[in-house]
């Protein structure tokens, strides 16, 4: 990871999170060229961001309860604190799966398969959707998550750049690795949803904001 010149002296993490947000076609330049390893990647900017996330998620499931139609949750302090070590868990496994398929899926696209770039297009393209973790400190804050989806842009910048698929297989490669994403996601859902339930307590009536 490099540190943005116009950032100098600043943390390399918030730099790479600010260009690939803000400048993600230069960002992804500088980043094919990049040298790193799985290890600095996930340790290094996956970890980091979905700790915030994990812990952001930990805090509004112990302060807030969550739910609609009349029926919500409130977990107690090790419910919690369970529930967000899941989430830091899954969303690491899920930039880590979503990097793997990519470079599978490569070869049948006419891409280029190279593990390191194909893990370099998941870790940095999950940014949005690892920073959209942190609105789940509040449940009035949780719909604003949605801006994790810019994620799938971003997904698109770094496979364009750095897997190097012809111009006429780029959409299909684009939609099986989107279609990974989605069904990864889902999982992450049905998982966190299975191990909330087994431990909630449910309550009626208005949620104590």
């Amino acid at each position: 990871m490099t540190i943005d010149p116009s950032n100098v002296g600043g943390s390399p993490l918030v730099a790479r999170v600010k260009n690939i947000i803000l400048q993600p076609k230069a960002e992804w330049e500088r980043i094919e060229t990049e040298g790193a390893d799985l290890r600095s990647l996930y340790v290094g900017y996956v970890v980091p961001l979905a700790a915030i996330a994990a812990v952001c998620a930990t805090i509004g499931l112990l302060l807030f309860s969550w739910g609609m139609g009349g029926f919500f949750i409130r977990l107690n302090p090790l419910q919690a604190v369970i529930s967000g070590l899941f989430q830091f868990v899954m969303a690491i496994a899920c930039v880590y799966a979503t990097g793997f398929i990519v470079n599978v899926l490569a070869p049948s696209f006419g891409a280029r398969q190279d593990e390191l770039q194909a893990h370099k297009v998941a870790v940095y393209g999950s940014t949005a959707g690892l920073l959209a973790g942190v609105f789940s400190i509040h449940p009035l804050l949780a719909i604003l998550g949605l801006v994790g989806l810019y994620s799938f842009v971003l997904l698109w910048f770094g496979l364009e750049r750095l897997m190097k698929a012809p111009e006429d297989k780029r959409v299909i490669y684009y939609a099986a690795v989107i279609g990974i994403a989605i069904v990864a996601g889902f999982v992450i859902s049905l998982v966190l949803g299975v191990v909330r339930a087994s431990m909630l307590g449910t309550v009626g009536g208005m949620p104590p904001f």
